[in-house]
């Protein structure tokens, strides 16, 4: 094991002792790589358009927001379906056979302002 190693030591010693120059030509296209990689990066990217599900994802609160909306959006179906006994069902208006229609009664209370005077 000695001997590997005095002879490794005798190796690294003669290649510190022989050092060959670098060849011009090659020096010269190492510098000019490295001169076009350094002037590319310096350079700003042009901003890549995101897609248009991406955008709207983001105008509607990312994730999150979809979320919200997905779940306000089957509540929405869910009441829809199966509603309340106190709301009127649609579908009896769609399918009905007596052709009428329930008007509202939108008439204002003024009452209290005949009570002010």
């Amino acid at each position: 094991m000695t001997e590997d190693k005095d002879n490794l030591d005798l190796l690294f010693a003669q290649a510190r002792q022989d050092r060959q120059e670098l060849p011009d030509d090659l020096a010269v296209r190492i510098l000019t790589d490295a001169e076009s990689v350094r002037l590319s990066r310096l350079q700003p990217d042009e901003p890549k358009a995101a897609p248009r599900w991406a955008r709207l994802l983001t105008g509607l609160g990312g994730w999150q927001g979809m979320g919200g909306l997905v779940a306000a959006s089957m509540a929405g179906v869910w009441i829809g379906f199966s509603a309340p006994e106190f709301l009127p069902d649609p579908a009896n208006y769609i399918y009905a056979e007596d052709v009428s229609f329930v008007v509202a009664d939108l008439s204002l209370d003024t009452s209290f302002l005949e009570d002010a005077e």
